[in-house]
């Protein structure tokens, strides 16, 4: 950049920024680590090709994690768990115990996670927005006014008149 102030970048920002990214840093947090400005972050991203996809990459992986995280918990999911389990022996001899020995063995059980309501609303309300938002869009037909100070007398009565009318 001529007439400016030299970059304080170093290529071995690259790897850091990807670490950091994975971690869900964003560009401002970046910027914090490197002692730099969200804008400075902007600008080595256009200046610097490989630390453009560097950040890019990290970001599009660790989103991506979370989404088949977020997915499974929606879903729910089955898993092997190794649990220890205590077994005993013991060896009898004409009826009489005469010896027992303990030891604990690892043992492969399934576990199952029920799905979880809130992480299968989140899913739906950002995978499926028109059926699943909250905010209800309803479209009035005629005329409406909000103020009953903007009304005459002849749109007063009209109202009360049709209100009675509902009532009955």
């Amino acid at each position: 950049m001529p007439g400016g102030r030299p970059t304080d970048y170093k290529s071995e920002y690259e790897e850091q920024a990807y670490k950091l990214c994975l971690l869900g840093a964003t560009d401002k947090e970046l910027g914090d680590f490197f002692e730099v400005t969200e804008q400075t972050i902007n600008n080595w991203k256009k200046q610097v090709p490989q630390f453009f996809e560097s950040i890019k990459s990290a970001k599009e992986n660790a989103d991506a994690e979370v989404a088949k995280s977020l997915n499974e918990k929606a879903r729910g999911y089955r898993y092997t768990k190794m649990q220890p389990i205590k077994v005993k022996e013991v060896t009898y001899e004409n009826g009489k115990r005469i010896k027992e020995i303990e030891r604990v063995e690892i043992v492969p059980t399934e576990e199952v996670v029920p799905p979880d309501t809130v992480a299968g609303i989140f899913w739906l309300k950002n995978r499926r927005k028109i059926n699943w938002r909250d905010r209800v869009e309803t479209e009035h037909s005629g005329h409406v006014i909000h103020k009953f100070e903007d009304m005459d007398d002849e749109q007063l009565d009209r109202a009360i008149q049709a209100r009675k009318d509902r009532a009955s």
